[in-house]
C-alpha cells in the first residue's frame, strides 16, 4: 500500500483544529473524506496523520500529512483530486510526493516553523482580520527580540506550557525566536524540531508584555527559569498563529 506526502494550506478559522473530534468540524475529518473518495471500492477509510495538530483557529501554509491509499497514482493527480473532494472546505493541497520507505508525517520531521502575525496600529484590521493580533499600542520589536534571544536553546519551557499539554517531557530545543517589524506588522518567527501545546502562543504572550514595557527584556528568561505557567504572559489568540513549515532528511521528491 503506497503511502503518499501531502504539503496542506489551511484556513483554520471555521475549524475546531486539526485533530477529529466529536463536536466541530476538524481539519482532519475533511481531509480523510476527501482521501476516502480516492480509495478503491471496498478499501477501508484512510487515515490522515498530520506533522503536527493545530488548535482550533490556527492557520496553516505547510502543514504536511501522510496518506496510505491502496492504488498508486501520480502525485500531481492525487493533489488534483483531494481538491476537487475538499470543496466547499478552506483547505488546498499544495504539492504532493510518494513518501520514502518508513517515512512518517510526524515522526521522520527534523524542524517545525511557525509565523505569529501582529498588526500594530490603532486602526482595526480589515485584510488581515482572523489573521492576526490586533494591539493597538505600540510594540518595542526591539526589545521584544532581544528578550526573545534569552530563550534559545534547550530548556525545561514548563513555564510555556498549556496545563492539558499531553508531552511526556517539558525539555524542548528552540533554534529559532526572532521579533521583527515591517510597517505595521509584527512577525515572530520559531523553529525547533517539535514544540509544546501552546508554547509558541505562550511566547508570543510573554513577548508582548516586554513590547508594551509592562515588563524588562530580562523578564521572559526569568520566566521560564521559574517553570511556572502562571508567572508568564497571556496565551496570544490563535487566529495570529501560522504553521510554516516541516522539514525532513532526506525531503519526499515533492511534486
Amino acid at each position: 500500500m503506497p503511502r503518499y506526502a501531502v504539503t496542506l494550506e489551511y484556513d483554520g478559522g471555521p475549524f475546531v483544529g486539526w485533530q477529529r473530534q466529536d463536536a466541530g468540524l476538524s481539519v482532519q475529518q475533511v481531509m480523510e473524506a476527501a482521501a476516502a473518495a480516492l480509495q478503491l471500492p471496498g478499501g477501508s477509510p484512510p487515515e490522515v496523520l498530520a506533522a503536527g495538530r493545530t488548535d482550533a483557529g490556527v492557520h496553516a501554509a505547510g502543514q504536511v500529512v501522510q496518506i496510505d491509499l491502496a492504488r498508486e497514482i501520480a502525485p500531481g493527480r492525487l493533489c488534483e483530486a483531494l481538491n476537487h473532494h475538499l470543496r466547499p472546505h478552506p483547505v488546498a493541497a499544495v504539492r504532493g510526493a510518494l513518501a520514502p520507505e518508513g517515512w512518517h508525517a510526524r515522526f521522520s520531521a527534523i524542524r517545525r516553523s511557525y509565523r505569529y502575525g501582529i498588526l500594530n496600529r490603532r486602526a482595526r484590521p480589515v485584510l488581515e482580520a482572523g489573521r492576526a493580533w490586533h494591539i493597538r499600542h505600540p510594540l518595542d520589536d526591539a526589545a521584544m527580540h532581544a528578550a526573545a534571544q534569552t530563550l534559545l536553546g534547550r530548556h525545561d519551557f514548563s513555564a510555556y506550557r498549556a496545563a492539558a499539554c499531553q508531552a511526556r517531557t517539558p525539555l524542548r530545543t528552540l533554534e529559532r525566536l526572532d521579533v521583527a517589524r515591517d510597517g505595521a506588522a509584527v512577525v515572530v518567527t520559531v523553529e525547533a524540531r517539535s514544540f509544546l501545546h501552546h508554547q509558541v502562543r505562550n511566547l508570543v504572550g510573554t513577548l508582548v508584555e516586554v513590547g508594551l514595557g509592562r515588563r524588562p527584556a530580562a523578564w521572559p528568561r526569568a520566566v521560564l527559569d521559574g517553570r511556572d505557567r502562571a508567572a508568564g504572559g497571556q496565551t496570544a489568540p490563535a487566529e495570529g498563529l501560522c504553521f510554516m513549515a516541516v522539514r525532513y532528511d532526506p525531503e519526499p521528491d515533492w511534486q
